[in-house]
């Protein structure tokens, strides 16, 4: 997939996403670094832009996934093209247009394409401005992957538990973990079928799912096996990245 096509369809479905109302590794819990001690707040859709920001390559190194805490229901989006500056990356992000928001505080993602000439397999300083303001460093990849095939889901790191799981789909219909568990060396993540009066845009773009795999993922080089919720992955996808 070409990265101007990537650069198009990321800026649909840019900030899709969804986090929280994951519980245990039965269920994808949020990561409790990214989430713990959050609870539920009337003021959580005015509350300050997070400070800690979390970041992981997916795509093959050529995007990366903006995890910021807020409105599980309302990531940013991102404003403009992210600027490079040797191995720095800035992205600025703007609240969601969405005018109902849930009053949690979660993880949620936002999907940033990279500019032509930024290397993964170097240490990218990502800051982050806008909507949410912070700093994220990521590890260079020790091998430069593939691209992926056009449409083919992805998954990286964002820290020792949580991954950022790219799909392709309707634009408005995020999948949801619905379970993570073992299998074999592999972990597996289900997610749930969305439900039959649920209304989706006839559109294909990427959407950013979190997921708490920590629990069943072991030690070493992960892969994960994607089922349900209608998306396809005919081979287990290898999580990109460092924890």
């Amino acid at each position: 997939m070409s990265r101007h096509r990537l650069s198009l369809i990321g800026m649909v479905g840019a900030g899709l996403v969804v986090a929280g109302a994951l519980a245990g590794c039965a269920t994808g819990a949020s990561s409790p670094s990214m989430s713990e001690g959050m609870t539920s707040s009337p003021d959580a859709e005015t509350s300050a832009p997070s400070v800690e920001i979390g970041a992981a390559w997916v795509d093959g190194g050529r995007s990366i996934a903006v995890v910021t805490t807020g409105s599980s229901s309302c990531p940013p989006v991102l404003s403009g093209q992210p600027s490079v500056a040797g191995d720095a990356v800035t992205v600025q992000l703007t609240e969601s247009a969405q005018q109902e928001c849930t009053r949690d505080m979660a993880p949620r993602a936002t999907l940033v394409a990279l500019p032509a000439g930024v290397d993964p397999s170097k240490n990218l300083a990502v800051t982050v401005t806008g909507a949410a303001q912070g700093e994220a460093n990521l590890a260079g990849l020790a091998t430069a992957p593939a691209a992926p095939a056009e449409f083919s889901p992805s998954a990286g790191w964002v820290d020792d538990s949580l991954v950022a799981i790219v799909t392709y789909g309707s634009s408005t219909c995020v999948p949801s973990v619905e379970a993570v568990t073992a299998a074999g060396s592999d972990v597996a993540v289900r997610f749930a079928t969305p439900p039959a009066d649920q209304i989706c845009t006839m559109d294909i773009a990427p959407r950013v799912t979190l997921a708490d795999i920590g629990r069943e993922a072991g030690s070493g080089a992960v892969s994960l096996v994607l089922s349900g919720g209608g998306v396809e992955a005919s081979t287990p996808v290898p999580v990109l990245g460092t924890r």
